[in-house]
């Protein structure tokens, strides 16, 4: 299950990058929700699920699709709390220990614990279309591809921080280099979350550093 820490983390996170795009997001009616909804359903893409041709499972983009979701859903969260982080964290932490294992939706009760995870993400892509999202039913789904709480605070955090690092290294003016030493940054990123422990309190704060080191100086 995902700590206060991780929580706390992960929302300031959210709201520091949409800040950085909008310091007045929490009013501009961003669609979050149906951003998330789109990445549902490229995850079911990414699952495969045509029966009438072979298809084959990529596992990381999948992942990624439902890291991408988790940043949308947080700034739901944040904006259905007017911008209160530690009300955002108590929520989803309660929502996360209540143990719930089923969602109702147009009526009818899905028991998300008994089905599959294209069942499960084409649930969450209706329940998001709706405007709602069940944190409970996303963990499932996290679950069922693989992740557990940690490494999806793992990658959302390396995800956000490279964002913060881009755009505070010319990413929006187009000067930011992208290729270090003949690699990209994200391969970097894998490397500097490889070596730090999840449990650090300033985490993010690390993987910053950890960037900073290797993006050239010149």
């Amino acid at each position: 299950m995902l700590s206060t820490t991780q929580l706390n983390t992960m929302l300031t996170l959210q709201d520091g990058m949409n800040r950085k795009v909008n310091p007045q997001w929490l009013s501009a009616n961003y669609a979050y929700l149906r951003a998330a909804m789109i990445e549902s359903v490229e995850g079911i893409e990414h699952h495969g699920w045509k029966w009438w041709k072979a298809q084959h499972k990529d596992l990381p983009q999948l992942q990624m699709e439902l890291v991408d979701i988790w940043h949308f859903a947080l700034s739901s969260i944040i904006i259905q709390f007017e911008g209160d982080i530690v009300q955002s964290s108590s929520t989803i932490a309660q929502q996360l220990a209540s143990n719930t294992s089923s969602v109702t939706f147009d009526g009818k009760d899905y028991d998300f614990t008994r089905l599959d995870i294209l069942d499960n993400l084409q649930l969450m892509a209706g329940l998001c279309a709706a405007n709602r999202f069940d944190v409970p039913l996303f963990i499932k789904i996290v679950e069922q591809a693989d992740m557990n709480a940690n490494e999806l605070y793992r990658q959302y955090v390396g995800k956000n921080v490279l964002n913060f690092f881009r755009q505070d290294n010319g990413y929006k003016e187009g000067s930011y280099l992208k290729l270090w030493n003949g690699r990209e940054d994200n391969e970097h990123l894998v490397e500097v979350l490889n070596a730090l422990d999840i449990a650090l309190p300033d985490y993010s704060d690390q993987v910053y550093q950890g960037l900073q080191q290797r993006y050239p100086s010149n």
